[in-house]
């Protein structure tokens, strides 16, 4: 029986709750880069407009925030926006930043920062968001991602650097963010890692075998990019993957939902410790977002879906 998604009110935790260290957070929840525009977009996204999409997600049970200090665009500052739509700050919101990468005033990205430079960021983000510590921070790692052949160097000197800033009460929970598997159990060794934050998504298969380690620690497995790489300029590398687009609207069509919607509840099928932070500047796709984690998938539209790329090691139980 075709059923029809969008005509409900959507709920964060239809898709359920996962840990983050001591954070309960729901499942689905909200990247905060688009809410300033995309460094390529020719004009920046109406501030009125982010602030909206950022009460409404709180609205309808959206408790885990994805940002950073280099979310901004010369009008526009990710935390900047953050602060203003949501202090004071709900106890079961969990607000995710990450830190390494360093922006010039230009926007121009600087190289990435040396361990002792990591407290400063910390440091920043905590004053942008008008908090006093941050729930969780991520170390993202290097400039190249999934396909572009990351960087393989030891994370220790830097990770060891936000454990120590936690031990000191500035963070609460540890991340790592567009790593390898070896990297992560580098980072384990050091300190409990509570999210891995790696680019994935229905077509960009790179870390299936990631997925599956993440799962098997306990550890949130948080992509991101799951939608962009479908979506005409939502993705820095540029272009429109355009792998099985009529299978997926097929399985749209079945359940009156976006092609959008498929590729999030595929990558929330992945397994209970999977979360999803698609971002948007709009309140519409908001609500579309978050709406896709109410679609249950059946084992013949997963099948199908899974197929269209080559996996690329285990994959996660559903």
């Amino acid at each position: 029986m075709t059923t029809t998604l969008n005509t409900v009110t959507p709920d964060a935790a239809a898709a359920g709750t996962w840990q983050l260290g001591d954070r309960t957070v729901n499942r689905v929840g909200l990247g905060a880069m688009r809410l300033v525009g995309m460094p390529w977009d020719e004009v920046p996204r109406g501030r009125a407009g982010s602030i909206a999409v950022l009460r409404r997600a709180v609205e309808l049970g959206v408790n885990h925030i994805d940002t950073a200090a280099f979310y901004f665009v010369p009008l526009r500052s990710a935390n900047e926006l953050i602060s203003t739509a949501l202090q004071p700050y709900g106890d079961d919101l969990t607000i995710t930043t990450k830190v390494g990468p360093s922006r010039a005033r230009d926007g121009g990205f600087e190289a990435m920062a040396r361990p002792d430079q990591l407290r400063g960021q910390v440091e920043e983000n905590i004053r942008q968001l008008g908090r006093d510590h941050l729930d969780v921070v991520n170390l993202r790692w290097g400039t190249r991602m999934a396909g572009e052949g990351r960087e393989v160097e030891s994370v220790a000197e830097h990770f060891g650097a936000l454990a120590e800033l936690r031990e000191a009460g500035l963070i609460r929970n540890l991340g790592i963010s567009n790593i390898l598997p070896e990297q992560l159990t580098e980072a384990m060794s050091i300190a409990p890692v509570v999210c891995v934050q790696n680019q994935y998504g229905l077509t960009s298969r790179e870390d299936d075998a990631l997925v599956t380690l993440c799962g098997e620690h306990g550890i949130a497995f948080v992509p991101f990019f799951s939608v962009g790489a479908a979506v005409p300029g939502a993705s820095p590398q540029g272009g429109v993957d355009e792998t099985g687009q009529a299978e997926v609207a097929a399985v749209a069509a079945a359940h009156g939902a976006t092609p959008a919607q498929v590729r999030l509840a595929w990558t929330l099928h992945r397994g209970p410790h999977v979360l999803a932070i698609p971002g948007t500047g709009s309140v519409t796709h908001l609500e579309e977002n978050v709406a896709a984690g109410a679609l249950r998938l059946s084992e013949d539209e997963l099948t199908v879906l899974d197929g269209l790329v080559p996996a690329a090691g285990a994959s996660t139980p559903r």
